[in-house]
């Protein structure tokens, strides 16, 4: 074999150099590569992957505030908190939601309503956690802790919710808390509400949301890549909520919730002294427990279809005639624009005509009552004094002396909702109707008929107003506040009523309200241990025509009268004062032994003997007896048979006649 020629070989040999070195610039040139690439993450990106790298194993989590506890003025608990588990779904760590939801739907037993609030809320967070189930059962839990492998991003939390203890003694005013909904969530600070599922809706929890809720901490945790909690790194704890006492009085409230049990009304009480509320109670009333968590659309229904009404709240949003109850008001601004005194009299022949027509204003005795003055208008009812002082004043000098006492606005309390009711004007109908005032309207109203619409809480608030000598008070439930902010309550009254008459006026009335109690229409309550001044009043539901007579047992029982009565004492120095007022009641008689129980409970058993919460285990077994009687309900309404209404037929000794 011939050997190979020299030059041959020098060229191969290059070749194979000049490969080397090619080859050791391309590795001298990928290792320069990864020095630059690793020099640049680990100097220069270096931040920005550390972050990147504790995000998947250090979460913020939003720390919620306690919400502050509710109370009575006694320290009796009316709103509490209690630790339930809830289920949390982090958006940014799973794949599908609606997957996700699908199959923990079986698990948590989750309601169409749950699954689409969740799904809503899910595809709008970004970071922050979304509570897909609250209050979950043992079971529940167990069953999901089986499976939690499988649900990378959904955890179960303890968290604190809201619950009522008395149930429905205190829902119309106290109110509920629910899920924050849609439209919620639009209208509030989302750093307020972080980690937060609950707010207020109604009555005080909604009044003073602000105040309740607190500000949230937050707390950084370790977790491994099942999101498990390895470490608790740092935490800024929560600020609690104020915790807010009422002026309300359990055994009051009790006591009238009692009184009213059976039938559709309202009752409000109130110091005359400050303005405070001593009792608010609307009736029939609801259980707020179930809103908290979500009610059931059975549940729900049922409520908007029972014919009585629990969700309304006749304290407050009741827009009723007030008849008679508001005479010793109205009387004196004959004396305030000097057209009637108290030396002053008319004489009643049962009826009052207008001048120039022959239409008559009947007087409730068709006899007329003779000689009438201011005095003797009041502890009679005579409705002729009034048609004739009305007709003197004029519906807009009414009208300028009874919105002094905050008829026809709101009263200002502290819960939202409240209604204005109507004291009407001249200027008020052309506006509502485009019609112009007819004198027949105004001897209407002057006995609480016609346009006149006020609420429980505007009659009460003008009682109170009446009983200290024209001191306009502001009612209010706001006792006191202890927690991180301030606020001041009201604790006396905001102004004085311009009045032009003598400042004994004022009690020369109480001495009549005082006689209508003695000797009038509501003599059936009186009592020698303590002054009550009082006045019956009845608003017609059912028209009558002229000349035709009232006739009762004709009517159905939801067409009779509502009864009020309204009051305080004792009249030398008053420290309650106190409207009622029972639907289809009849007549202001029938009312009144309910106002004289408050009134006794207030100013003599309160002391000696007072009402107080039942035991724990009482009140269990109390809760579930009216969850029965609630289902019982729920099954009648539902099962869309009328409901036969009760006659409001008070066990107590009536007067008949008058008012």
């Amino acid at each position: 074999m011939k050997p190979p020629h020299s030059s041959d070989m020098q060229r191969e040999n290059l070749i194979f150099r000049r490969r080397v070195i090619l080859a050791s610039v391309f590795v001298f040139l990928g290792l320069v590569g990864l020095i630059v690439r690793y020099a640049y993450l680990q100097i220069y990106t270096h931040d920005q992957y550390v972050t990147q790298s504790d995000n998947n194993r250090i979460k913020l989590v939003s720390a919620p505030p306690s919400r502050g506890y509710i109370y009575d003025r006694n320290g009796v608990i009316l709103a509490d908190n209690q630790p339930v588990f809830t289920a949390v779904i982090s958006p940014d760590e799973i794949d599908n939601p609606d997957n996700t939801l699908a199959l923990l739907t079986p698990i948590f037993q989750l309601t169409p309503e749950e699954i689409s609030e969740a799904s809503k809320a899910l595809k709008k967070s970004k970071n922050e956690p979304v509570t897909i189930k609250i209050g979950l059962t043992e079971q529940q839990v167990a069953q999901f802790s089986e499976r939690k492998p499988f649900f990378k991003g959904v955890t179960i939390q303890s968290k604190l919710t809201r619950t009522y203890p008395y149930s429905d003694l205190f829902a119309h005013v106290i109110g509920y808390v629910g899920r924050i909904s849609d439209n919620d969530s639009k209208k509030l600070d989302k750093k307020l509400y972080a980690g937060t599922d609950l707010i207020g809706k109604t009555g005080i929890e909604k009044y003073y949301e602000s105040l309740l809720l607190g500000k949230p901490g937050y707390q950084s945790i370790e977790t491994n890549a099942y999101g498990d909690i390895i470490k608790k790194l740092d935490t800024k704890p929560p600020i609690p909520g104020n915790d807010i006492y009422l002026s309300l009085d359990y055994g009051l409230q009790k006591l009238t919730s009692d009184l009213l049990n059976g039938k559709r009304g309202a009752a409000v009480a109130i110091d005359p002294n400050t303005g405070e509320i001593l009792a608010f109670v609307s009736n029939p009333s609801f259980d707020p427990n179930p809103f908290i968590t979500g009610i059931s659309s059975r549940e729900y229904k049922a409520l908007q279809q029972d014919p009585d009404m629990p969700l309304y709240n006749r304290a407050l949003q009741g827009q009723y005639p007030p008849g008679s109850s508001i005479k010793p008001i109205e009387g004196l601004a004959g004396i305030h624009y000097g057209i009637m005194g108290w030396d002053s009299s008319i004489y009643d022949p049962g009826y009052f005509s207008l001048p120039g027509d022959s239409h008559k204003f009947r007087d409730w005795k068709k006899s007329g009552h003779g000689n009438v003055n201011l005095h003797k208008s009041v502890v009679e009812s005579v409705d002729t004094y009034y048609y004739k002082l009305s007709y003197q004043l004029g519906i807009d000098r009414l009208h300028d002396w009874m919105t002094r006492f905050n008829f026809g606005s709101k009263t200002g309390i502290d819960l939202p909702g409240e209604k204005t009711g109507v004291y009407p004007s001249t200027e008020w109908k052309m506006k509502t109707y485009k019609k112009a005032w007819l004198p027949g309207e105004t001897i209407s109203v002057s006995i609480g008929q016609g346009y006149f619409l006020a609420t429980p809480l505007q009659i009460a608030n003008g009682i109170a107003m009446l009983a200290s000598d024209g001191q306009h008070l502001t009612p209010h439930l706001l006792k006191k506040s202890t927690g991180a902010e301030h606020i001041t309550p009201i604790e006396k009254p905001d102004g004085k009523i311009q009045y032009n008459g003598n400042p004994n006026d004022w009690q020369r009335m109480h001495l009549a309200m005082e006689d209508v109690v003695k000797k009038g229409t509501a003599h059936n309550i009186y009592t020698p241990t303590y002054r009550i001044a009082g006045k019956t009043g009845t608003a017609q539901v059912k028209s009558i025509a002229q000349g035709k007579r009232y006739n009762e047992a004709a009517l159905d029982s939801r067409h009779w009268d509502h009864g009020w009565f309204v009051g305080f004492a004792p009249v030398e120095n008053p420290q309650i004062a106190i409207a009622v007022i029972v639907e289809n009641g009849r007549h202001g008689g029938w009312v009144a032994p309910i106002v004289r129980k408050m009134m006794d409970y207030w100013l003599i058993d309160k002391i000696k003997n007072p009402i107080v919460p039942p035991s724990p285990e009482e009140l269990v077994k109390i809760n579930a007896e009216k969850q029965a009687a609630k289902l019982q309900r729920e099954a009648l309404v539902l099962s869309g048979k009328p409901i036969i209404a009760k006659p409001n037929t008070a066990k107590l000794t009536a007067v008949g006649g008058a008012d």
